[in-house]
């Protein structure tokens, strides 16, 4: 029979099946890991759709319009 390891975490002998059992979790924690980020990422990039003309007018008129808000803004704090 193996003498067991010494766990200087627990200051008690680590079985080596524990070892193993350790060891194997964490490598499960590390894949799972792993997997979350790369559904994270997939999701992301499948997400972003191509701006179409529409959206790109929708969003200068957006602007066009925060623009002169500020403009009528300043000019009333001005008078």
């Amino acid at each position: 029979m193996s003498q067991p390891e010494f766990n200087p975490e627990t200051a008690q002998p680590q079985q080596p099946h524990e070892h193993h059992l350790t060891r194997a979790l964490v490598w499960i924690g590390i894949a799972g890991l792993t997997a979350a980020l790369a559904v994270t990422v997939v999701r992301t990039l499948a997400s972003r759709r191509p701006d179409d003309p529409t959206s790109q007018r929708i969003q200068t008129l957006i602007d066009e319009a925060n623009q002169l808000l500020k403009t009528l803004d300043e000019q009333r704090h001005s008078a």
